[in-house]
Parts: structure tokens; C-alpha cells; sequence
């Protein structure tokens, strides 16, 4: 295992002893580290922060942990690139839900949820902003989809895509059984 996983593994394991409590914490650990307040954290940042934990990386790997978890190239992690290396893995039974709800909107088949899958699925036309005029039944979809999409909001959600915004809210439930009961239900599966 590279240096870089080593250390967010330590890292998400103090998390977690901290219980659900610890994972929603993330964001207001995050925010303290960002010394500049850039909205990011450079190696310098995560470094200081992590030791105040007791988590003593070199410069060399705390650059390493920055590069292994940047998506966006920036050469720092943004609080959604943080998060994302923090958050446990699903376990099978969460991720066969998460699945079974991500094929349930996706009429197609195709892989990727559409504004015209939905329409197959769910209707807009009693939305307050549709009723009010201000939106489409369109629009109403189209935000519906920002949810699960990643930053490039494209219209177009992967499962990848659901999977991650799964992940997050699977790291604040504690058992498999409540996860599954709380998908089965909201996705009436």
C-alpha cells in the first residue's frame, strides 16, 4: 500500500472512532486546516493540520496524498476531493442497493441517468416552481440530477457518480440494515 493510502487510512480510522460524529465533522476539520482560506489545502496545510491529530507526515508525503486524491489537477484538495479519500468503502450489501436504485432510474439502460429517464420514472408536474411557472418540468429533473453529478454538472449521472453521493451519506449510517431500509425506501425498491 503507497505511503499516501497508509495515511488516509490512519486518518479516516481516527474518524471513525469518533463515530458518525467524526465523518461529519470532515468539513469543520477541513475548514480549520485552510489556513489561507483558500478553500483548498496544500501539502503545507494538511501537514500542520494532521500533526495537530498526532498524524506525523513528511513534506514528501503529504505532497504524496495531495497528488493521489487531486481529481481536479489543481495540485491541492478541494473539501469534495478531501472528503472523498476520507469517506470508508460501502460494504456489498450498501453498494447491491445503491446499484439496484441507480438501474431502477435508469430506464435506458444505457449507464448514465438522463432527464429522459427520469420522465419514465417520475413526474414533475406538481413541483411548486412548476405549478408557479418559474420552472420546467425539465428543470425540475435537471436539478434533481445535480445532486448526484459530479462537478461538471453535465445532465448526465454515472453510477460512479451515484455511488460517491451514496458513499457520503453511507459514512453517517452505522449499520448495513439501516442503510439498505433507508435506500429501499426512498427509492421504493
Amino acid at each position: 500500500m503507497a505511503m499516501a493510502d497508509i495515511s488516509v487510512e490512519k486518518l479516516r480510522a481516527q474518524c471513525l472512532a469518533r463515530g458518525a460524529a467524526g465523518i461529519q465533522g470532515l468539513a469543520r476539520f477541513f475548514r480549520r486546516l485552510d489556513r489561507d482560506g483558500s478553500r483548498s489545502l496544500d501539502a503545507g496545510e494538511l501537514q500542520r493540520g494532521l500533526a495537530t491529530l498526532g498524524l506525523v507526515l513528511t513534506e514528501p508525503e503529504a505532497e504524496a496524498v495531495c497528488r493521489r486524491w487531486d481529481r481536479d489537477g489543481s495540485g491541492t484538495l478541494d473539501l469534495e476531493e478531501f472528503l472523498r479519500a476520507l469517506r470508508p468503502p460501502m460494504s456489498q450489501a450498501r453498494e447491491a442497493v445503491v446499484r439496484a436504485a441507480f438501474t431502477k432510474l435508469d430506464r435506458s439502460g444505457d449507464g448514465v441517468v438522463t432527464v429522459d429517464d427520469l420522465r419514465g420514472v417520475y413526474s414533475g408536474c406538481a413541483h411548486p416552481k412548476v405549478l408557479s411557472g418559474e420552472w420546467t418540468e425539465e428543470e425540475v429533473f435537471r436539478r434533481f440530477l445535480d445532486n448526484f453529478d459530479s462537478s461538471e454538472k453535465d445532465g448526465q449521472v454515472t453510477l460512479a457518480e451515484f455511488q460517491e453521493y451514496y458513499s457520503g451519506l453511507s459514512a453517517s449510517v452505522d449499520t448495513d440494515e439501516e442503510f439498505v431500509a433507508m435506500l429501499t425506501s426512498a427509492w421504493r425498491l
